[in-house]
C-alpha cells in the first residue's frame, strides 16, 4: 500500500493537477479502494477541527502586512536607504538586495513577496550600475527566501501547527540563523566580486550626509518588527494578536506616509484573500491526507520501515536532508510541508533530534526549494519582475546561494546551539 500510495501522489503531481487537487483526490481514491468509511461523511469534522486553529489565523494578518507595506511604498524608500549604508561594500547595491530582504521579511514573513517587492525596486540597478545581471538577479531571489526563515514568519506557524510545537520558540530559534544566512550571502557576493571585479558595477558614490538624512527610511520595517516580536515575547499579545498589532502598525505607517486610501486598501485585501484562500485550500485537503494516511496506518508502517533500517541519527538527517532537496526540484515548499512533516517529523523525533531544531533546519529545506529549478517560485517571481531575457539567467544566478544555504545547515547539524541557545535562554529566564 505504502509504494501504491507514493506512486499515485507522483503521478498525480506529474500531470500537473493543482496541489489543493491533487491531495484532495488522492485522498478521495484511498478512502474508495482501501477503507468502508466514505471521505464525504469526514470533511466537515476535519475542516472544523483543523480551520478552529487560533494560530492560523496569524495568515491572513501577516500576508495583509506584506501588502500594505508593498503598496503604501514604505519597502522603496528603506531600498534607497539601505543602497546609501551598504554600497561601501564589494559587490554594492547587491548587498542593499540582501539586507533589504531581511528587513521585510523581518516585517512580511513570506518570501514571495519579498522576492517581489525589493525585486520591483531593485532591478533597474542591474543596467543604472553595470552588475553582472545573472548574480545581481541570484541575490533577488536567494534574499526572498530570508521570508520564510527570519520571524515572523507564515512557515513557521504552518509547522508550528502542524507539529504543536511553540510558535514563539520557533520565532527565536530562527532569528540567529537567518542573520547568520544573510551574512553568508554578503559573504560571498564580497569574494566573488573582489575576484571579479566585473561583476561588482561602478561604484555608488554617496556621502555622510547623504546616509543620516535617509537613516529614518530604515525605521518602519523594524518598528514593525518590533511590535511583533516585542508584544509575544513581552507576554501581551500571542503570535496571532502581534500579527493583528502588526498590521495595525502599518496602517497608521500609511497614514503618516499620506499612502493610505480605499484604493490602495481595496488592492491590498484582493491580494490577502486570494493567497489566504490558496493557502487554507492546501491545508485543508493537506490534513485531510494526513488523516487518511494515519487512518490506513501508511504513517506508521512508513515510520517502522525507516527505523527497521537502524540508520545512525547523523545518516538519517543526511538522508532526510537529500530526500528534501530532490523533492524540491518538483514540488512547491509549502506543499511540501503539508504533505511531509506529519510522516517525517515523528521520525526525527524518534532519532532523538529536538523539533524546535528540525523546524528550522526544515526552514532552511525549503528555502533552497525556492530557488531551486524547475519548480523554484523565487526564480519565477524575479523574472516576472525582471520582464524580459531568460529564466536561465536567474537560476544560475541562484545556483550559489544553493550552496551556501547547504552548507547552513551542515553548520545546524555540527552546532545545533546556533538555533536552539536563544530560546532555551530566553525561556529559561
Amino acid at each position: 500500500m505504502i509504494a501504491s500510495t507514493i506512486l499515485l501522489l507522483l503521478g498525480i503531481l506529474a500531470l500537473s493537477v493543482s496541489v489543493t487537487a491533487g491531495l484532495a483526490l488522492l485522498a478521495a481514491l484511498l478512502t474508495t479502494f482501501y477503507t468502508p468509511v466514505p471521505l464525504e461523511r469526514m470533511i466537515g469534522e476535519i475542516a472544523w477541527q483543523s480551520m478552529a486553529s487560533e494560530s492560523l489565523v496569524a495568515i491572513p494578518f501577516f500576508i495583509l502586512l506584506g501588502e500594505i507595506l508593498l503598496r503604501s511604498g514604505i519597502a522603496e524608500r528603506m531600498y534607497a536607504a539601505l543602497v546609501e549604508w551598504l554600497s561601501w561594500l564589494p559587490g554594492g547595491t547587491m548587498h542593499a538586495n540582501i539586507g533589504s530582504c531581511s528587513l521585510f521579511a523581518a516585517s512580511s514573513g513570506s518570501s514571495v513577496a519579498t522576492a517581489a517587492t525589493i525585486g520591483t525596486v531593485a532591478v533597474p540597478e542591474i543596467e543604472r550600475r553595470g552588475y553582472s545581471e545573472r548574480l545581481f538577479l541570484g541575490t533577488l531571489a536567494a534574499g526572498g527566501t530570508l521570508g520564510i526563515l527570519i520571524p515572523p514568519s507564515v512557515a513557521l506557524i504552518i509547522y508550528g501547527v502542524l507539529t504543536e510545537t511553540s510558535i514563539p520558540r520557533l520565532y527565536l530559534a530562527g532569528m540567529i540563523p537567518g542573520i547568520v544566512l544573510a551574512l553568508l550571502f554578503m559573504g560571498f557576493i564580497a569574494a566573488y566580486t573582489l575576484l571579479v571585479p566585473a561583476a561588482g558595477g561602478h561604484k555608488v558614490s554617496t556621502s555622510w550626509q547623504r546616509r543620516w538624512r535617509v537613516l529614518p527610511d530604515l525605521a518602519p520595517p523594524l518598528f514593525i518588527f518590533a511590535v511583533v516580536v516585542l508584544t509575544i515575547y513581552a507576554g501581551i499579545a500571542t503570535p496571532t494578536e502581534a500579527a493583528a498589532f502588526g498590521v495595525v502598525a502599518a496602517l497608521g505607517l500609511a497614514l503618516l506616509r499620506r499612502k493610505l486610501s480605499i484604493t490602495m486598501l481595496r488592492e491590498a485585501i484582493e491580494g490577502t484573500m486570494r493567497t489566504t484562500a490558496m493557502v487554507v485550500a492546501i491545508i485543508l485537503t493537506a490534513l485531510l491526507l494526513n488523516f487518511v494516511l494515519t487512518f490506513l496506518g501508511i504513517s506508521k508502517a512508513i515510520t517502522d520501515s525507516v527505523i527497521d533500517l537502524d540508520m545512525g541519527p547523523v545518516a538519517f538527517m543526511l538522508m532526510i536532508v537529500a530526500f528534501y532537496l530532490v523533492l524540491g526540484c518538483f514540488m512547491e515548499g509549502f506543499s511540501i510541508v503539508l504533505i511531509t512533516v506529519p510522516i517525517i517529523v515523528p521520525l526525527v523525533v524518534a532519532m532523538g533530534y529536538d523539533p524546535i531544531w528540525f523546524g528550522i533546519v526544515l526552514t532552511l529545506l525549503l528555502e533552497a526549494a525556492l530557488i531551486t529549478p524547475p519548480i523554484g517560485v523565487n526564480l519565477y517571481v524575479v523574472q516576472g519582475v525582471r520582464k524580459g531575457g531568460s529564466i536561465m539567467d536567474v537560476i544560475v544566478g541562484a545556483t550559489p546561494f544553493v550552496a551556501i544555504i547547504f552548507l547552513m545547515i551542515l553548520l545546524l547539524m555540527a552546532f545545533p546551539q546556533v538555533a536552539l541557545w536563544l530560546p532555551e535562554t530566553v525561556f529559561a529566564k
